[in-house]
């Protein structure tokens, strides 16, 4: 399913479909929804675990990933211009899925299920169109910290390879501690990672072209400028993290937590999980503490 829109790449969308509640999930800053939400592992992914709890799922890709379209800006070098994609344009990106969302399903409210830098994206969306949404998960959202100021050398977009992913995927994880990753050498992820872009294999080394907004998003954060006022989130809301995360602490939990407007607000810590839960051993509590968050809603 494509949106298309004046001004706008045509965004993805991805569907399974169920009669229950709308479930909207939202990536993070460097890989699409389809190799998070909708990456099986032994055959189910998170998606079908969600479906399977009876609830209807969505996800998209935000412009500049996996099957939407790509700023025309990343044909260009990537010092011509500002950081692709930062969270106003990805908010009004996910205002467009949920409105398509919303007419799908008669008017029914939507969860967004966020990661990472998309809980920055998210909460904005939340913030601008509260009654849009049901209730709300943040799955290793970023907070605000107070670094200190730094300018943002960020380029219009930026290059991942394989081995980025990897560094990153396990970098938390205990020296000593056995492998987390369900697939330790991301062995299938990884040409999976690099097919999302159809040019990653006539780079050297291969390399996934992503738009930089995200990482801008995530430093300005850092330096204590987060891209919405979490004040003005309603909904209910979860935070749910893994113990070894070091992009979502417990200062950064504590943080959010008391910052966001919502009534109801929980943070969920899974033990032996990183930031990457979702791909690791781990997913089990993150699957049933995002199910069971939800289930509290009523449409």
């Amino acid at each position: 399913m494509i949106i298309r829109s004046t001004g706008m790449p045509d965004l993805f969308i991805h569907r399974w479909p169920g009669a229950g509640q709308p479930v909207l999930y939202i990536n993070g800053a460097t890989f699409p929804s389809g190799l998070s939400v909708g990456y099986p592992f032994g055959g189910r992914s998170w998606a079908d675990d969600l479906q399977a709890a009876g609830f209807d799922v969505w996800s998209f890709d935000f412009a500049g990933f996996g099957g939407s379209g790509r700023y025309s800006e990343m044909s260009a070098p990537a010092v011509a211009g500002p950081p692709l994609g930062r969270a106003p344009v990805a908010s009004a990106q996910i205002a467009a899925v949920v409105e398509r969302i919303r007419r799908e399903r008669g008017g029914a409210r939507v969860h967004l299920v966020a990661h990472s830098w998309g809980t920055i994206a998210a909460g904005r969306f939340a913030s601008e169109c509260p009654d849009d949404v049901a209730r709300l998960v943040f799955f290793g959202p970023i907070a605000r910290r107070d670094a200190g100021s730094r300018p943002l050398r960020i380029g219009a977009w930026r290059e991942v390879t394989v081995a980025d992913q990897l560094k990153r995927f396990v970098e938390d994880v205990p020296a000593g501690h056995p492998a987390v990753l369900l697939e330790p050498a991301l062995a299938f992820w990884g040409p999976a990672y690099l097919a999302s872009d159809h040019g990653a294999r006539e780079r050297t080394p291969p390399s996934v072209r992503i738009p930089g907004g995200p990482q801008a998003d995530i430093v300005a954060a850092h330096v204590g400028e987060i891209g919405y006022d979490p004040g003005r989130v309603r909904a209910s809301t979860l935070i749910v993290r893994g113990a070894w995360d070091r992009l979502c602490g417990n200062a950064d939990a504590a943080w959010l937590l008391s910052k966001l407007g919502s009534q109801e607000k929980a943070d969920v810590i899974v033990p032996a999980a990183t930031h990457l839960m979702h791909l690791e051993c781990g997913r089990e509590g993150l699957f049933k503490a995002t199910t069971d968050w939800l289930r509290k809603g009523k449409s």
